[in-house]
């Protein structure tokens, strides 16, 4: 099977064009990193992902999984505007200078604040399902696995720790649904500053820090993308 490696912030992905994939290729391939991009369809400007999780189980959307294919198509075709379509969801990222890519990455819906496992979470959803505590990001490898299989979210959920540190200023660690802890999500940066009610913020995650901004309800995500040697 023949894949290309790609780098988001700590986020490492394997991407490939292979036609055919299952669960268990999925995870003999996998080789820890975060995930596999399967491109299922594509034209000079589009392509269709489907989003593998290291445990073999696909996801509804990934930033920067869907900010990887992008890159990778504008890479080969030069377009400047990429639409990547993850199932039902699209998103629309435009090229930037310094190998910056910007997302447009749609509707973000914010829950009101429950009790969860003694926590007080915030549920939202950036087209997958988030639950953002604010806290100490060093409690993550405690709180992430207690809530992505807590009976409140039968299909698993995706786990954000987050402090605010200043005005648009977060540290924020994630415990991805299937993958476990990693290095940074683009869907969580934005559920984190949705969570928190930033119109615009800087979350600085392990790998690094991702850029969210808000036009309303429409979230849009700006980060890096490059491939790895």
């Amino acid at each position: 099977m023949r894949f290309s490696r790609w780098d988001a912030q700590g986020n490492v992905y394997l991407l490939t064009e292979q036609a055919e994939l299952t669960a268990d290729a999925v995870r003999a391939a996998v080789a820890g990193t975060d995930g596999i991009l399967q491109v299922t369809a594509r034209g000079a400007d589009w392509a269709e992902i489907v989003i593998w999780n290291p445990d073999g189980s696909t996801a509804e959307l990934s930033g920067n999984g869907t900010r990887i294919a992008a890159r990778w198509l504008a890479d080969k075709t030069g377009a400047d505007l990429v639409r990547v379509r993850v199932g039902p969801r699209e998103v629309v990222a435009r090229m930037l200078a310094g190998g910056e890519v910007e997302q447009d990455m749609g509707e973000v819906v914010v829950y009101e604040r429950e009790r969860v496992a003694g926590l007080d979470v915030t549920a939202v959803s950036v087209g997958n399902p988030h639950a953002v505590v604010e806290g100490d990001p060093a409690d993550l490898p405690l709180i992430g696995p207690l809530l992505e299989t807590h009976p409140r979210y039968p299909n698993r959920t995706n786990v954000q720790v987050a402090r605010r540190d200043g005005p648009g200023e977060i540290t924020a660690r994630v415990w991805e649904r299937g993958a476990g802890e990693t290095a940074s999500s683009g869907t969580s940066a934005v559920a984190v500053a949705a969570a928190f009610g930033h119109e615009e913020a800087i979350v600085r995650f392990p790998g690094g820090p991702l850029k969210v901004r808000f036009e309303g309800a429409r979230a849009f995500l700006t980060g890096p993308a490059r491939p790895v040697d």
